[in-house]
This record gives C-alpha cells, sequence and structure tokens, in this order.
C-alpha cells in the first residue's frame, strides 16, 4: 500500500531531525539548477556556459553543494548503523546496513542506467549518435553518476569510519584532512603522479566526517568552521595552483573536483558551517504542516528527480531543434532570454520522468541480518567501481569498445554495466531470511 506524503508528514516523530532532509532536497535541487544553466547546447554539441563566460566561475561557490549532500549523508548513516547495531544486540550488521542502504539509492539507478542502454543501442545500431547533439548526449548523461559511485563508496566506509569517530572525534576529521593536504603537496610540490586520486577518499571521506560530528551534536561553532573554510578555500585558490571554478572545466589542466582538491575540502567547510548557521530558523521553518508535506514529497522522488534531469533538458533542446526554433548562441541576450522558458520546460519534463519511474525510489523491502559480510563489500566495491565506471566512459561507444581508464585498467560501458549489476545481486544475496528493519 502506498502512503501519502501527507500522511507520512503527519506521522513524522517529534525527535526526527527534519532539518537534513531539508538539506538534501535543496542539495540536490541547487545541483539540477546549476546542471541546467551551465549546459550551453548548440547545434554542434554541448559546452560549459561556465568555459564560455569565466567570471561567472564564482557562481560555483555557491552552486557546487555537492558537499552538503554528502555532510548529510554522514548524519544518516550514523544515524541508521546505530539503529540497526542496536536492534541486533551486537550481532553483525554490516551487509544489512549495506543492503538497506543501498535500495533506495542503486534500484533506480539501474534502472535508469538500463533504459538509455537500450535506448543508445538501437540509436547507434540505427547509425546515429556519432555526433552533434545525440553523440553529445550519450557521452553527457551518465557523467551525474560518479556523484552516485562515490556515495557507494562512504556507505561502504561508514562502520569502521564511525568507530574512530567514535574514539577520536574532531581528530578524526583532522586526520582525514592532513591526508588531503598531503596528497596535493606530493601532487603538486613535488610531482608524483597518480597520487592525486586518493583524494577522492579523502576529501570526500572528510566531508562525510562533518555529517557524523553533527549526528552526535559536535558542530558547535559552525561560524569558526565556515570562516576557517572560506578563509582557506580563497587563499588556496588565490595563492596556489587551484582554479577558481570548484566544478571541472573543459580544458584546465587542474580541476578542484576530478580528483578533488584541498580547496574543494575548504569549500566543503564553509558550505557546511553556513548551513549549520542556518539550522534554528530552517528547523522553525518546517514546522509548519505545509512546509514539512513538500519536503517529505520531494525526498521521495529526489533520486529519481536526479537522475532523470539531464535526460528533461536535453529533450527540451533536441524539440527546438526539432521543431526549428534557433538556439541562440550561449551566453548570448537571446540564450539568457530564453533560459527561463527552458527551466519550466525542463522541469516540466524532470516532473512526467518522475512520474513514470518514481515507484523505483520506493522502499524496499526490510534489511536482513546478520548476513555475509565479505560478499556485501564484494558486492558494493563492484557497485562503486561500475557506475564510476560508466560515469566515465558514457553509453556513445557500445558498439565500437569505446573504454575509459578507472583505477589504471581499460573498462566498456558494458563492463561497467555488468559489475554494477553483478555488484547489486552480491549484496542482495548477502542477506540472510531474518529480518531486522533500518530507520532513517
Amino acid at each position: 500500500m502506498t502512503v501519502s506524503a501527507r500522511d507520512m508528514a503527519a506521522a513524522t516523530p517529534a525527535t526526527r531531525d527534519r532539518y537534513v532532509d531539508l538539506l538534501r532536497v535543496a542539495s540536490l535541487a541547487t545541483v539540477i539548477a546549476g546542471h541546467w544553466l551551465m549546459a550551453a547546447v548548440s547545434g554542434d554539441g554541448i559546452g560549459n556556459l561556465l568555459a564560455l563566460v569565466p567570471p561567472l566561475q564564482v557562481l560555483t561557490w555557491g552552486l557546487q553543494v555537492m558537499p552538503v549532500f554528502f555532510f548529510v549523508g554522514g548524519f544518516s548513516h550514523a544515524l541508521s548503523y546505530r539503529s540497526l547495531a542496536r536492534r541486533a544486540d551486537g550481532g553483525p550488521v554490516y551487509a544489512a546496513f549495506l543492503r538497506a542502504r543501498l535500495q533506495r539509492l542503486l534500484r533506480p539507478t539501474l534502472v535508469f542506467v538500463l533504459v538509455w542502454t537500450a535506448a543508445a543501442f538501437a540509436v547507434q545500431l540505427a547509425g546515429h549518435g556519432a555526433g552533434g547533439l545525440t553523440g553529445a548526449a550519450l557521452r553527457l548523461v551518465t557523467q551525474p553518476l560518479w556523484f552516485i559511485g562515490i556515495y557507494l563508496a562512504m556507505v561502504a566506509f561508514t562502520p569502521p569510519l564511525l568507530k574512530l569517530h567514535e574514539r577520536w572525534g574532531w581528530g578524526a576529521f583532522a586526520g582525514l584532512l592532513a591526508a588531503a593536504a598531503l596528497v596535493d603537496v606530493l601532487r603538486f610540490a613535488l610531482g608524483i603522479p597518480y597520487v592525486e586520486f586518493l583524494n577522492f577518499a579523502f576529501v570526500w571521506l572528510a566531508v562525510h566526517q562533518l555529517g557524523f560530528l553533527r549526528a552526535d551534536g559536535r558542530i558547535r561553532f559552525p561560524a569558526a568552521l565556515a570562516a576557517a573554510g572560506l578563509a582557506a578555500a580563497a587563499a588556496l585558490v588565490a595563492y596556489g595552483p587551484y582554479p577558481l571554478s570548484m566544478v571541472g572545466m573543459p580544458g584546465e589542466k587542474v580541476s578542484n573536483m576530478a580528483p578533488p582538491t584541498l580547496a574543494l575540502l575548504a569549500h566543503g567547510m564553509w558550505l557546511v558551517g553556513a548551513v549549520q548557521l542556518l539550522a534554528r530558523p530552517g528547523t522553525a521553518w518546517l514546522a509548519r504542516p505545509r512546509v514539512w508535506r513538500g519536503v517529505v514529497a520531494a525526498n521521495g522522488i529526489a533520486m529519481t528527480a536526479f537522475l532523470w534531469h539531464l535526460t528533461a533538458m536535453l529533450a527540451v533542446y533536441a524539440a527546438q531543434l526539432a521543431l526549428g526554433i534557433g538556439l541562440p548562441a550561449p551566453a548570448s541576450a537571446a540564450w539568457w532570454a530564453q533560459v527561463p522558458v527552458r527551466f519550466l520546460a525542463a522541469a516540466a519534463l524532470t516532473g512526467v520522468l518522475v512520474a513514470l519511474f518514481r515507484r523505483f525510489e520506493g522502499p524496499g523491502r526490510a534489511a536482513a541480518a546478520p548476513g555475509s559480510g565479505p560478499r556485501a563489500a564484494a558486492g558494493i566495491t563492484l557497485c562503486l567501481l561500475g557506475v564510476l565506471g560508466l560515469s566515465m566512459t558514457g553509453l556513445g561507444g557500445l558498439l565500437d569498445g569505446h573504454s575509459a581508464v578507472l583505477v589504471a585498467l581499460p573498462v566498456t560501458a558494458p563492463a561497467a554495466i555488468a559489475m554494477a549489476l553483478g555488484g547489486w545481486v552480491l549484496v542482495e544475496r548477502s542477506a540472510s531470511s531474518r529480518s531486522v528493519r533500518l530507520r532513517g
């Protein structure tokens, strides 16, 4: 039986931290709006508005809010793992934790991947998809999946890092911060090759660790955290080898995003401090029943909307071309005049896609315990490698063996999809038949 958002909102316990739910929705909504704005589409393909108008790159200091999503993830993972551990009464819970956290994340993701893979095969079998808007779309549409791959890694590392947090508190965060800084020193000062890829772990896990600190009420001076992060980010960009943009720019030798840098971690610190400063008024606002119902409803479809928002945007541009409506030069006055109309059309199409696919984001079955921890660990490893690999390869070379390098090894899109599907099966089968429900 489907439970309405109204009923879920009415049943919300008084102890629930509603502000975290708002942050989850707001961060994904901001990312969606940022992607719609940055896509500079012409008849020849898809560019980046921020590369065409470099002064606009300062906007990424507000639009790059993925650190907030990962911060919220740390908070939720800490509560969920502890809740499951209490109910298991000392028994092994790793497999159950992974399975429960992955259900609402991987199901809609794999459906998205399979639908787009089928479409990509059809297009390429028909002899299309090599160039123009279609080719660019097949390369672009899977790129946002990188965040899901990183998020899966955070889920996998939650138990050991939560133990470090419980023992060292802020010291665990400081250790990850120091590790990220050391990686950048080795990278930029000493020129050691490949060491920069370690910061995919150190930077994002440090932000995730801040979520643990929030879960225990240990971010007591958010203004100091925000000020320190903002000052550090500004200094690193002004005097270090770091670019202004907090998202990757085509053609740049150094990106703050891929792989992440110390500057991006400092950016994440100031964002976390800033949203913590807004927690009290935000919580008061969420006490209004209508507002909270809206947040509950949005949380139920947020991942589906994120997965399909680029599809909607690309469909809007394709419709313009099909109808003979000219595509103005990106960043021109005519282009800016069309932005509100494109946003409204993309939002409407995203709503249609959400209505079609939202059922795959619904709550899954009860989590099972104790299950096989090694099997679950192998499964989530395959999942994250598959999702990350697909984000790099895209779907434009399914028939010609196009590959990308993932952890020093080439991977094709079919291989990445197989890894993700195989990993999902392993995680599902890691659970035993006894059930323990996981909240959060």
